[in-house]
Formats: structure tokens, C-alpha cells, sequence
């Protein structure tokens, strides 16, 4: 059993070092663009009069970054070739994820809105996986270089993680072509303030508490009906996520994404591809928090002696280095699984590495606050911000309360692949 990185990845990590200090460092060097990472980020980023939602200065200065990238080969790495990707693995993608979120705050990877020099892309996964041909051509290429931009609508004002309970419904229109008419509301609907189109997943069939009999259809934006309402104004700003809602949208047959009926199949994929990934940018983001807090400790002298000499400084650090080299092994072993076997037969694994991930980050985060004192406590230091962003992982994409049942379920065979019958 060897646990060294290979060859290959290791290079590939010296390679896209090089590219961000070549390209993406000097960028956001210029035109006081360190505003939006250092104590005014929150205020740089955030368009206060327009709802909350993230200016077009921040937003732009994002495409330009994922621009660069898209054009040195490294947005869509962990893509097919078929659409310009170099077929990263899951654990190329865990590893690397740990790598950037590691390096701290910076336009290379800016884990509040996904954006990354290397593209977390769980829309792309899914268009390939469930897409017709005619929405591939529709929506892939296009969501990829920022013409299109896709939300996604699942969670509703009275459901979040119980998505089978959903009260969103979609009824054929009676007239014979196929049509479907929509009505319901969607809460938390991510990046809508710019989205051209919605995944709107809504009850055809079946009774609450069902899994099947949710279908997932596109939506445009403007689509009559089709109304967002306000933005939430979250622990993290900016924000993207509104309230929709849907009175009598009208879409057609060939709106339907996936299987009639199998929605929340596509919606799995969405969530898998992004819990992984997530826990290893939580690893990697709390070993930033440490590493930071652990430098502190050294020169930061107290009473005649450094801090890190205390014990009491010392311990709660070694409890986080002891989980974080437990969580890297865990996820890179989940990752790799991943690429091996079929998702559902792990997803037990990769709730485990999500919401105890989740948590050691804004442990992390929490205990760099202290270490450095009223320091900690500033905006000028990022401890802040990764604690906020952080924390709603634990609470979005499935509660860690709801990881937790997916692990138990699997354990006591209540669900999996050795469910009892």
C-alpha cells in the first residue's frame, strides 16, 4: 500500500502553482483589487443597495480569473476531454482542492462562490450524465465559458432536506401537447440575481414522501410566472440566494432534465459531487487556520515567553492537526473509492468525510480566532471569513443531522447496498 501522491499529481500541483503566481497573483494585485480579500472584502464584494447580491465589479474581476484559467487548460481539468477537461479523478480533485483551500484567501480559489482556477463543475457532471443532446448543446459549452448561468432549485420554504415532501407541482396542461404547468416556491435558490435558467424540481407523480415522482425540469428565467422575489441575507455576504416563486409556468415536454420522474437521481449527483469536494477544501481551509495559528504561537510573545510554549495553546492545536491528518486520509480514500465503485455503495463514506470536514473547519477557524486574541477577532485576519463561509456547509446540501442518518442507515442496514429486506 503506497500513500504517495503520484508522480503526475504532484507535478500537476507544481504546474498550477506556477500558473497562479504567473497569472492570477499579479491580477489580483492591480487596480486595488486586494479589496476584495482583505478587511473590506465583505463590503468590496457586496452591492448593499441592490438586495445584497454581489457587485459587478467582484463578479467581473471572477470571469477574468476563470478566463485565464480556461484558456491555460485548468478550469475544466476535472472534466471529460470531450469538452476540453483532462479527466481529473475524484482523488485529483480532493488533493487539489485541499492544495488551494490550504493557500488561504485569494482569487485562485474562492471557496464563498465556488469559483476556482480548477472549476467545480457538478451542473456539467450532471448535463453529461442526464442531458439530452439537444441540452448538452444547449447548456454545456455555454455554462462553461459564463453565457449561461444555471441555478438550482430544490429546497423550498417549508423543506429543505426532506426533498421527498417537496410542494412544488408540476401537472400536464391538458391540451394535448405535452406541455407541463408548474406552480410552487423555491427558497435559497442559488445565483439567481444573474441566472438565465432555474432546475426546478417539482412532484409529478406519487404521494409525499415518495423518491420517485419528482421531476426536474429548465426553466428560463424569464419564462412568464417564473418571479424572484428577494435575496436572503446570509451570515456571509454577498448573497445569491432568493426566493422564487412559480405561478403557472409554462414549459414544454423537452424541459424535462433526466427521467420523468427521476429527479431526485439528478439531484444526488449534484450533491455528491459537491460533498467530497467539500470536505476536501474544509481539510484544507482548516489546515490553513492551524498552520496560521501555529506560526503566531512562535513569534507572539506573552508574559516573557512565546505562546506557543503554553499548553494551553498547544493542546486544542495538536486535537485539530490530529483530526486533520485523520480527515485527509479519510477523504482521499473516499475520493479514490469513488472512482472505483458506483456512488451510491459509499455514500455513507462520503457523508462521513462531508459533515466531520464541515465541522473541523470552523473548529479550525474558531480556535485561530483565539490563538491570535482581539487580532483573531478583526476582519484583518481571514479567520473570520472561513468560519462564515464554512459554516453553512453544515447546514446546506443535507444537515450534518441528516449525513449522520445517511451513515446510520448504512450501518444498522436500514439503507445501502446490505440494507436488510
Amino acid at each position: 500500500m503506497d500513500f504517495a501522491l503520484p508522480v503526475e499529481l504532484t507535478q500537476k500541483l507544481e504546474e498550477l502553482d506556477a500558473f497562479i503566481e504567473r497569472e492570477i497573483v499579479p491580477l489580483q494585485a492591480q487596480d486595488d483589487n486586494e479589496r476584495f480579500f482583505d478587511h473590506r472584502r465583505e463590503w468590496a464584494r457586496t452591492d448593499f443597495e441592490a438586495g445584497g447580491t454581489p457587485r459587478p465589479e467582484w463578479e467581473e474581476l471572477l470571469r477574468e480569473m476563470r478566463r485565464r484559467a480556461d484558456a491555460a487548460g485548468w478550469l475544466r481539468y476535472a472534466l471529460p476531454k470531450e469538452v476540453g477537461g483532462q479527466d481529473g479523478t475524484n482523488f485529483d480533485m480532493a488533493v487539489i482542492r485541499e492544495h488551494l483551500a490550504r493557500k488561504g484567501l485569494g482569487l485562485h480559489n474562492d471557496l464563498q462562490n465556488e469559483s476556482s482556477v480548477v472549476g467545480n463543475f457538478p451542473f456539467a457532471h450532471m448535463l453529461l450524465a442526464f442531458a439530452t443532446p439537444e441540452q448538452k448543446e444547449e447548456y454545456l459549452e455555454p455554462m462553461l465559458t459564463g453565457q449561461a448561468r444555471i441555478g438550482f432549485g430544490l429546497t423550498e420554504p417549508d423543506h429543505g432536506s426532506d426533498a421527498t415532501w417537496m410542494e412544488t407541482r408540476a401537472v400536464r396542461d391538458g391540451s394535448g401537447n405535452g406541455d407541463w404547468i408548474i406552480n410552487g416556491a423555491k427558497r435559497w435558490n442559488s445565483g439567481m440575481h444573474s441566472a438565465t435558467h432555474d432546475v426546478v424540481f417539482a412532484r409529478t407523480s406519487g404521494k409525499d414522501g415518495d423518491a420517485r415522482g419528482i421531476t426536474a425540469f429548465f426553466v428560463p428565467t424569464d419564462t412568464p410566472g417564473f418571479s424572484v422575489d428577494f435575496h436572503w441575507w446570509t451570515f456571509n455576504m454577498p448573497t445569491d440566494h432568493a426566493e422564487v416563486t412559480i405561478r403557472d409556468v409554462r414549459v414544454p415536454h423537452s424541459a424535462i432534465f433526466g427521467e420523468e420522474g427521476e429527479g431526485l437521481a439528478v439531484a444526488q449527483t449534484f450533491v455528491h459531487e459537491n460533498r467530497i469536494r467539500q470536505a476536501a477544501s474544509g481539510v484544507g481551509a482548516g489546515q490553513f487556520c492551524i498552520d496560521r495559528a501555529v506560526e503566531y504561537a512562535r513569534k507572539r510573545v506573552t508574559f516573557g515567553a512565546p505562546l506557543a510554549t503554553r499548553q494551553a495553546i498547544q493542546w486544542p492545536l495538536v486535537e485539530l492537526q490530529t483530526e486533520a491528518e485523520m480527515l485527509r486520509g479519510l477523504v482521499r480514500k473516499t475520493a479514490w473509492e469513488l472512482d472505483r465503485v458506483p456512488h451510491m455503495e459509499i455514500s455513507d463514506k462520503v457523508s462521513m468525510c462531508n459533515y466531520r470536514a464541515n465541522r473541523f473547519v470552523c473548529d479550525a477557524a474558531d480556535r485561530a480566532m483565539q490563538v491570535h486574541g482581539g487580532l483573531g477577532y478583526s476582519r484583518h485576519q481571514p479567520f473570520e471569513h472561513i468560519y462564515r463561509h464554512h459554516r453553512r456547509y453544515r447546514i446546506t446540501e443535507g444537515a450534518e443531522e441528516v449525513q449522520m442518518r445517511k451513515v446510520a442507515g448504512y450501518l444498522f442496514g436500514f439503507a445501502g447496498p446490505n440494507k436488510v429486506r
